[in-house]
C-alpha cells in the first residue's frame, strides 16, 4: 500500500465530517472518489494530503506515518492539486511550476540543472511549454487547470491527489484534463485519487470507486461493482438508468438520472 487510512476521523472543531474511514490505496490505482454535495470527499481527501488533521485514527505514506514525517518527505512522494487556487497576477507559468521544486531545495539554495529538467517535464507532459513565459491570469480555465497539474507533476511524486479537478471547465477541457490525468497514470505509473462530481467521467477514467455519503465509505471497489442503479440511487436520491457503451472496441458505463420529480417528492415526505 502507497497510502492508507485507517480508521480515521476528520472535524472542525467539535463537528466530525468523516468517522471512522479506512481507506487503502495501492501504487498505481486511479480511483475516484464520489458522493453527494457536503458528504465529506474532499474532506477525506485533504486528511490523506495531511492539510487536514485527523482527530483520530492514522495515514500511512510509504509505510510511515503521514503525521511524523517531514514536510518536504511528504511533498516528495505526495503532491496536492485542488479544487481552485489564487496566485500572483505576475506569475508566469514557468515561475508557478518551479514551486513545485520546493521540497528538493534549502531556502537559499540556488536552482539547479535537476530542477530545470523537472520543470521542463513537467510543462511537456501537461503540452504547457508554449505557454511557459505567459501570465498565469492570461490563461483559459482548461490552461490554469493543466499549469496547477505542472506545478504538482514538478514535485516528482508518486501519489496525486487531485480536488474535483474539472469544476468551471466546460467539456471539452473536462474531457481534455481527464484524458491527461489518464495518460500521465499510464505513462508515469503515478497513483491517482480525485474527488470527481461527473459520474461518468469517474466510471469511465478509473479503476475503482469509493462511493462516500454522510462522511462514511458506503462502496468501494471496481467500477462495475460500485457504479450501479442501486448505488447511485443510494447515493443521490434519484432514479437512473446504467448503459454500457462502446466507443472505439471498448465499454464504458454510463449513468442517465432521470424521475427526479417522483424521488425528491417521497424524499421530502419522508
Amino acid at each position: 500500500m502507497i497510502l492508507e487510512a485507517e480508521h480515521i476521523s476528520i472535524g472542525y472543531g467539535s463537528h466530525l465530517i468523516a468517522k471512522d474511514i479506512n481507506l487503502s490505496v495501492e501504487k498505481s490505482d486511479i480511483i475516484s472518489i464520489i458522493g453527494p454535495n457536503g458528504s465529506g470527499k474532499s474532506t477525506m481527501l485533504k486528511a490523506l494530503a495531511r492539510l487536514l488533521p485527523v482527530t483520530s485514527g492514522r495515514i500511512h505514506l510509504a509505510g510511515n506515518d503521514i503525521q511524523t514525517m517531514d514536510e518536504k518527505a511528504v511533498a516528495k512522494l505526495l503532491a496536492f492539486m485542488p479544487q481552485s487556487a489564487d496566485f500572483p497576477g505576475d506569475l508566469t507559468v514557468r515561475e508557478l511550476v518551479s514551486m513545485g521544486r520546493m521540497p528538493y531545495r534549502g531556502f537559499f539554495d540556488e536552482f539547479s540543472e535537476l530542477d530545470s529538467q523537472a520543470v521542463n517535464r513537467a510543462l511537456e507532459l501537461t503540452n504547457m511549454v508554449k505557454y511557459q513565459y505567459r501570465s498565469i491570469l492570461a490563461l483559459s480555465g482548461g490552461e490554469r487547470q493543466r499549469a496547477r497539474l505542472a506545478l504538482a507533476l514538478a514535485q516528482e511524486p508518486q501519489v496525486l491527489l487531485l480536488d474535483e479537478p474539472t469544476t468551471y471547465l466546460d467539456i471539452r477541457h473536462q474531457l481534455e484534463l481527464m484524458v491527461l490525468v489518464n495518460r500521465l497514470h499510464d505513462e508515469l505509473g503515478l497513483t491517482v485519487v480525485m474527488v470527481l462530481h461527473d459520474l461518468n467521467h469517474a466510471a469511465r477514467f478509473s479503476n475503482r470507486i469509493v462511493a462516500v455519503k454522510d462522511g462514511q465509505i458506503v462502496a468501494d471497489g471496481c467500477v462495475d461493482e460500485v457504479f450501479t442503479e442501486e448505488n447511485i440511487r443510494l447515493l443521490y436520491g434519484v432514479e437512473n438508468t446504467i448503459l454500457t457503451l462502446n466507443e472505439a472496441g471498448e465499454d464504458h458505463l454510463v449513468c442517465l438520472p432521470h424521475g427526479l420529480e417522483k424521488v425528491a417528492k417521497a424524499y421530502y415526505v419522508h
